[in-house]
């Protein structure tokens, strides 16, 4: 920095405020300092000026997702990511492709670098282990899964009301075999989902022993294989709700390889990309990922703030999309 000062011919308190972008230093200082900097390939030191900054922020958040692969994460990350560009915040993000051990250890990498808050999609059981960082002040907003363990801000799919939709939309075209495909059992998300259609099932007075439920498929791979059995066996189903989107993708494959997309009903959870181009196109309940990344990065920008109110969960609404492969009727 005194290198940077003494080539502009100012202060180094003028480099410092520039650098920061802070007010009251005219544009042509500005401008001679910047010169300088890209002169001398200067890079400010954040965790330099952290040491002296009374509010000791890092000006960084720790983001977890389920993985940055999944279309849904994607959404999640560029929104958070676009809100704190905005104010000079910088995100650090990770995948924890929904294993409780790498979800721990990307919060422990998080937290060593010292990062301001954390915006977390969870697999582990309880999150109760983040109680001490919580009590010295380090603000947590969950994100598509509501914490357990812990009481915190909270941004989540209505999950159960979603798969009920898309089930009650496949009763409607007079379907009464319908399979259920789904994630792990052991991820909130595919337990909520999976009551939402029980309980539909249920109160179309068809009783649930009866109905073909295959879970804990962890990719698209293993749900081509599980609907291929499932449709190939000896009571297929006219119709099946996949409920989540890359266990959709294996159902459309596997329909598709077959020649039964026009004969067995789908209706995912979740939107995939390129659904609406297909031959049926394919009907989801969309979640709204980007609005999920939005409301949740602004909590955190409140908790940061100083709002030191409850900690609240907000529930943003799925929306059924007809296209075509939710209204096939039994045949």
């Amino acid at each position: 920095m005194r290198h940077v000062a003494a080539l502009a011919g100012v202060g180094i308190k003028t480099v410092s405020r520039v650098m920061n972008g802070e007010a009251n230093v005219s544009a042509a200082t500005a401008a001679r300092v910047n010169q300088a900097a890209a002169q001398l390939n200067y890079q400010l030191d954040v965790h330099a000026g952290n040491l002296k900054r009374l509010d000791r922020r890092s000006r960084t958040l720790g983001l977890l997702v389920g993985s940055v692969a999944n279309p849904f994460s994607g959404a999640m990350h560029r929104a958070v990511e676009d809100a704190a560009i905005e104010r000079g915040i910088a995100v650090f993000a990770s995948s924890m492709d929904d294993n409780p051990e790498r979800e721990r250890l990307s919060v422990t990498a998080f937290l060593r670098r010292r990062v301001d808050g954390l915006i977390l999609t969870t697999a582990t059981s309880s999150q109760g282990y983040l109680l001490p960082e919580q009590s010295h002040g380090t603000p947590l907003v969950f994100v598509d899964r509501a914490p357990v363990g812990i009481d915190a801000d909270a941004v989540v799919s209505d999950n159960a009301i979603g798969a009920a939709t898309a089930t009650r939309h496949l009763l409607e075209h007079g379907h009464r075999s319908i399979a259920y495909v789904g994630d792990s059992h052991a991820l909130q998300t595919a337990r909520e989902r999976r009551r939402g259609f029980q309980e539909e099932i249920g109160r179309a007075g068809i009783p649930t022993g009866d109905i073909a439920q295959m879970e804990d498929l962890h990719s698209e791979e293993a749900a081509f294989e599980a609907v291929t059995r499932l449709v190939l066996g000896e009571h297929p189903p006219t119709a099946i709700f996949s409920s989540q989107n890359l266990v959709t993708v294996g159902a459309i494959r596997a329909l598709r390889r077959l020649g039964l997309q026009h004969r067995i009903a789908l209706v995912g959870f979740d939107d995939v990309e390129l659904s609406d181009l297909l031959e049926p196109a394919i009907t989801v309940v969309a979640q709204n990922p980007r609005r999920i990344g939005e409301l949740a990065v602004e909590r955190m920008f409140a908790r940061l703030d100083g709002d030191r109110t409850a900690p609240s969960t907000t529930v943003v609404p799925t929306t059924l999309i007809v296209r075509g492969s939710g209204e096939i009727r039994p045949s």
